[in-house]
């Protein structure tokens, strides 16, 4: 029997880890740790961090090479097929290291259930045979880091929040449900695809990171620079995590 904790970390600062993480961390007997290429070296740097900040005990960490999702493939097709490659490269590993079963840690940006795909690729571990128990322990999610930096609430009164990814933001435009969206995954800026006018946007990455970057304000004026430092940033780092809350004037 493997015992899966997928512990959510917050958005990269260890005092994001809240105390049920650190218990969850210290009891685990194997933490894998997902290498992304050099490019993302700071993310592992990041995790080997937060497990030398959290870990006073004799849990293992094991780092790995997470396979790339392939560039040639339909959006949905490519990361069907990226899924199934980590779930064989978890298994790989758990038959490595805890081949008679154990308490098995990942550590999952944010919080595991918010646009996040490591529950779903569990699935696919216990749909081929593994006998597995999954547990989630909640994490900061970046939306909650972004309001935090900008000392804003997520809602206007009595009104509902929506939460989408670029993509569709661009395919659909600003939903008619909600004067409020909150966009995730987006490398293409995609609010430049709005009219900006009546809009207020509130955008942050590397959020409780040294680096933390904060940009708020009407998107007629901010929206080129918002672009403009996220290339920057991204060009001076080699990756990126970032969120942004938009609202709309009703009046």
């Amino acid at each position: 029997m493997i015992d899966l904790h997928l512990i959510g970390i917050g958005t990269g600062n260890p005092e994001h880890l809240t105390l049920a993480a650190i218990t969850t961390m210290n009891d685990a007997d194997l933490i894998l740790l997902p290498r992304k290429g050099d490019r993302k070296s700071d993310l592992i740097d990041l995790r080997r961090l937060i497990c030398e900040t959290a870990l006073t005990g004799a849990t293992r960490v094991v780092e790995f090479d997470l396979p790339e999702r392939s560039a040639d493939l339909p959006y949905i097709d490519a990361v069907h097929g990226w899924h199934d490659a980590i779930a064989e490269a978890w298994a790989a590993q758990i038959a490595a290291h805890l081949p008679s079963g154990g308490k098995l840690a990942l550590l999952v940006w944010g919080d595991p259930s918010l646009y996040d795909s490591t529950l779903r690729i569990a699935e696919r571990l216990i749909v081929g045979g593994m006998d597995m128990r999954i547990r989630v322990v909640p994490g900061i999610t970046s939306i909650q880091a972004l309001t935090a930096a900008h000392a804003i609430p997520l809602n206007t009164l009595a009104s509902p929040v929506l939460i989408t990814t670029g993509r569709r933001l661009r395919e659909e435009g600003w939903p008619d449900a909600a004067d409020t969206l909150v966009v995730m995954l987006d490398g293409d800026c995609s609010f430049q695809s709005l009219p900006p006018e009546g809009i207020t946007i509130w955008w942050g990455a590397y959020l409780g990171m040294p680096q933390e970057a904060l940009v708020q304000g009407a998107l007629t004026d901010v929206g080129g620079t918002i672009a403009e430092t996220r290339a920057a940033l991204r060009r001076q780092h080699g990756w990126i995590m970032d969120v942004y809350l938009m609202r709309r004037s009703l009046t």
